[in-house]
């Protein structure tokens, strides 16, 4: 069974650029449909973005498009999402996870969480004013 685990959140000034990673504990053989989603106190978990394994197939919300970016590296087991331009508003807990892979040609159920299997315990990112 493989755990998600992501790491590099923290406190920023709006304006400025954060990385997030999410590393998996086990070697990953097969492709896979990876996704970050975040989630605001009082609020539902929303999606960010997706992408595969090979990275292939990304997909952004509306909300980030243009600012954040994701990207895999499989040899290192870790996929990332580089946020700049952050703003208050990004202020969340993020998290990562994994569906399958067959869900990257379906763009409505891939913003879905109930579409990915496996997720990470979060790490919390805060954008001061």
């Amino acid at each position: 069974q493989v755990q998600l685990v992501e790491s590099g959140g923290g406190l920023v000034q709006a304006g400025n650029s954060l990385r997030v990673s999410c590393a998996a504990s086990s070697r990953i053989v097969i492709d896979y449909t990876m996704a970050w989603f975040r989630q605001a106190p009082g609020k539902e978990r929303e999606f960010v973005a997706s992408i595969t394994w090979s990275g292939i197939r990304l997909l952004y919300a509306e909300s980030v498009k243009g600012r954040f970016t994701i990207s895999s590296d499989r040899a290192k087991n870790t996929f990332y999402l580089q946020m700049d331009s952050l703003k208050p508003e990004d202020t969340a807990v993020y998290y990562c996870a994994r569906g399958p892979f067959a869900l990257s040609n379906l763009e409505d159920e891939r913003q879905l969480t109930t579409s990915y299997d496996y997720w990470g315990q979060g790490t919390q990112v805060t954008v001061a004013t």
